[in-house]
């Protein structure tokens, strides 16, 4: 994927980029696998905003992805590449040999053609999904695994892999994109390959409105408050948080504060900590 630079012809096209698309190879959606995207905005079962400043946005029809991958055995042609407007990462259509269709996270440099199975006898290439136990140390990985059989959760964003560092008993020891290493179960399935679409992470919005089509709202800082509505509100003219440490609107500790359970099920199969 290439980027697009704009010249400085008006305020929203200075610094702005965008993705030039040039490997999506079909414009619009199968059918058969999309579904109705229901917008909550923000708000609970109850009515009330428990995730501020979402809202808006264009309107979009979600993607139905094989997290799972569980059609051992059976082999697939990659149809298309195309665009998902609900993750970063790129989408890959594929047939089954049997006929049926469906969507996997498009790996980099996997190509339209190009045939992809799964299984533990599935060979070591790019898109075939096999259990931890049958890919070999150093590969990378992604749509990893937590629970066998629910189907990948974590490494699915933009251009991130995972990499196998060990193996020992019925766990394998992975090194994820943040940084941390944990251990997996060796059943687990993961994918073969790094996610496309690598330079996400270097696209710049340019302007505020372009936030607003992807549905989130602008956030107003604490400082700039009243004291009534922010702890960090109040002063004369322009004024520090007056505080030893950033709170949240509701008084609890922000900006570094760890925020995850220290009785988390999880914290015994993690040997180093994310950066």
């Amino acid at each position: 994927m290439a980027i697009r630079l704009y010249r400085a012809y008006t305020p929203g096209t200075r610094n702005r980029t965008v993705s030039t698309f040039g490997d999506i190879t079909k414009s619009y959606p199968e059918k058969s696998l999309i579904v109705k995207h229901h917008y909550c905005k923000g708000h609970n079962n109850q009515g009330r905003i428990t995730s501020r400043h979402r809202g808006g946005g264009h309107k979009k029809s979600y993607r139905l992805i094989d997290f799972r991958r569980n059609r051992i055995g059976m082999f697939a042609k990659v149809e298309a590449v195309e665009y998902d407007p609900n993750r970063n990462a790129r989408i890959a259509l594929i047939y089954y040999v049997d006929g049926q269709k469906s969507y996997i996270l498009h790996p980099r440099s996997l190509e339209v053609g190009s045939v992809v199975t799964s299984g533990p006898d599935a060979p070591i290439e790019v898109g075939n999904a096999l259990p931890l136990f049958a890919i070999p140390l150093g590969t990378a990985v992604h749509n990893i695994e937590i629970t066998p059989g629910k189907g990948g959760q974590i490494v699915r964003a933009a251009g991130t892999y995972a990499q196998i560092v060990a193996k020992d008993g019925d766990y394998v020891t992975i090194k994820l994109p943040s940084g941390e290493v944990r251990m997996i179960r060796k059943n687990c399935y993961a994918s073969i390959g790094q996610i496309g679409n690598i330079d996400a992470s270097n696209i710049t919005i340019g302007k505020a409105g372009r936030n607003r089509w992807l549905g989130k709202k602008p956030r107003v800082r604490g400082v700039v408050m009243n004291p009534v509505d922010h702890p960090h509100g109040g002063g004369e003219g322009r004024s520090p948080i007056g505080k030893m440490h950033p709170v949240t609107p509701w008084g609890k500790p922000a900006l570094g504060m760890k925020t995850r359970n220290q009785k988390k099920y999880s914290n015994n199969y993690i040997l180093r900590r994310r950066k």
